[in-house]
């Protein structure tokens, strides 16, 4: 399945040069490893999307709401951060 998704330019610049190889987002949509992610390249100041794109198959999904690490002052007090590895 591909999935369409907006990203703005900093971040779809990071995709591009492959620096950021994960993303972060809201779980209100179904995704699942081999589905491609469309990621549309788009301008926060404009509003429009610009004319790039990018396809990049999905190899794993994290769905966190489930997840019980941490206790909820924990996780109101830090947030979270995502780390990326090669």
């Amino acid at each position: 399945m591909k999935i369409e998704k907006k990203i703005w330019p900093e971040f779809f610049q990071k995709i591009l040069e492959g620096d950021k190889t994960f993303e972060l987002r809201l779980a209100d949509f179904e995704c699942h490893p081999e589905d491609i992610l469309v990621l549309k390249e788009w301008d926060p100041k404009t509003k429009k999307y610009t004319s790039r794109q990018l396809e990049k198959k999905i190899t794993y999904v994290l769905k966190t709401k489930d997840v019980k690490f941490w206790t909820q002052e924990e996780m109101d007090k830090y947030g979270f951060q995502i780390i990326s590895f090669k």
